[in-house]
């Protein structure tokens, strides 16, 4: 669980949940503010998310579209992608909340996290995000594009995360 002087390192949003926790987003959101589900469709993902997928140009994903509130204001807008061949028929594609979180419905259909890709950049918002987050015309925004992928290096899912900027970044490493 997160503790809320220190927020849940990257590996807690990809590992499952032991049964009955509540996701890694939900437990971040309530201590942090809040999360709402925003829309749930299918899509043709922008070309980053695709190419990570692995998608033929013009393919569509599975989104998950969340927008994560601190003090009520949107600080985060955060999508995750899913290949259709992973996100059919499960509830990855319905408009709710997935008990235990996408990491444990995807673990549940063998989908084990075994490599974690996490790309950083800081670059000027567009105007949907100037709007979405309440940031004024010059602003900057950070994104991370998060891929996971199986043990063969399939991978099944790719968030991408807009925040607003500047965010402090903290990542520990365990080296044994």
């Amino acid at each position: 669980m997160a503790d809320m002087q220190r927020p849940p390192d990257s590996l807690a949003y990809v590992k499952p949940r032991d049964a009955g926790e509540t996701d890694t987003w939900s437990e971040e959101a309530r201590q942090r503010g809040g999360q709402r589900l925003a829309e749930v469709a299918e899509v043709i993902p922008p070309r980053e998310v695709a190419n990570a997928l692995r998608l033929s140009p013009g393919e569509k994903a599975a989104v998950r579209r969340r927008i994560i509130l601190l003090d009520g204001d949107v600080i985060e807008l955060a999508d995750s992608y899913y290949p259709l061949s992973v996100a059919r028929g499960t509830a990855l594609t319905e408009k709710k909340k997935i008990k235990g979180g996408a990491p444990t419905l995807l673990a549940e259909q063998g989908y084990q996290p075994r490599h974690v890709a996490e790309d950083l950049e800081f670059r000027s918002a567009t105007e949907f995000e100037r709007a979405a987050l309440t940031l004024p015309d010059d602003a900057s925004v950070l994104t991370l594009l998060r891929t996971t992928s199986t043990e063969d290096g399939s991978p099944y899912e790719v968030q991408l995360m807009v925040m607003k900027a500047p965010r402090r970044l903290h990542y520990e490493i365990e080296v044994d």
